[in-house]
């Protein structure tokens, strides 16, 4: 056996380990690795990234009526499940602020929900705001010529007093003798109308100016 001498001291080669104790501490040492990934607390990179989540409703109960959830009808609003008997309309949109310094809602709107969540019971940071809504079931005020909802749209009907203000009213409605407009289309400016618009109504959205013309058929 070859042997040599450093610093005063004798050292030998360490003798081979026979197989069966390399296997024992090779399968060991996966133990040890499998017992870390799945220790609590413990973080695994997947190089393939993240799955996205499949699109739809905030889960029942994590943000108060937001989009997609389902609310109740009375004089006390109450958030429920969509396939409840008690549900009455959903949330199209959900924004913070108020609806006139907001983003506005979508035409469909039915109807608009001042929402406000305060106190240590509030679900989620969007504590004061306003739901657009749509009945789950007709009727739609919302829907064009329909003589109600929070928005006026193409396809409605208006009346005009002296004061420049317009009140939507039902194009179906034979009743009343003020002079009716229908709304015929939106611009974005006045002279974007045709010539014979009679009357300009204002609208939200992109498209502010909303060109109308009297109705002969009343």
């Amino acid at each position: 056996m070859d042997e040599r001498v450093s610093s005063g001291a004798r050292s030998r080669r360490p003798a081979p380990l026979p197989a069966r104790v390399v296997l024992a501490v090779a399968a060991a040492v996966v133990a040890l690795l499998l017992a870390a990934c799945e220790a609590p607390g413990r973080t695994v990179t997947d190089d393939r990234g993240p799955v996205p989540a499949p699109p739809g409703p905030s889960p029942y109960g994590v943000v108060f009526l937001g989009p997609g959830d389902c609310s109740s009808r009375g004089p006390v609003i109450r958030e429920v499940f969509c396939r409840s008997e008690k549900a009455a309309a959903t949330v199209l949109t959900r924004h913070l602020g108020t609806p006139s310094s907001g983003p506005p809602c979508p035409d469909a709107t039915d109807f608009v929900l001042h929402v406000s969540e305060t106190g240590t019971g509030a679900r989620s940071r969007l504590t004061t705001g306003y739901a657009c809504m749509r009945n789950l079931e007709p009727p739609h005020p919302g829907d064009p010529g329909q003589g109600g909802g929070p928005l006026t749209v193409v396809g409605d009907c208006v009346t005009a007093s002296r004061a420049g203000e317009v009140t939507e009213t039902a194009c179906a409605d034979a009743g009343g003798r003020a002079p009716r407009y229908r709304v015929e289309s939106a611009v974005r400016r006045r002279a974007q109308c045709q010539d014979d618009t009679d009357l300009f109504v204002s609208l939200r959205g992109e498209k502010p100016v909303g060109c109308a013309r009297r109705s002969t058929g009343w």
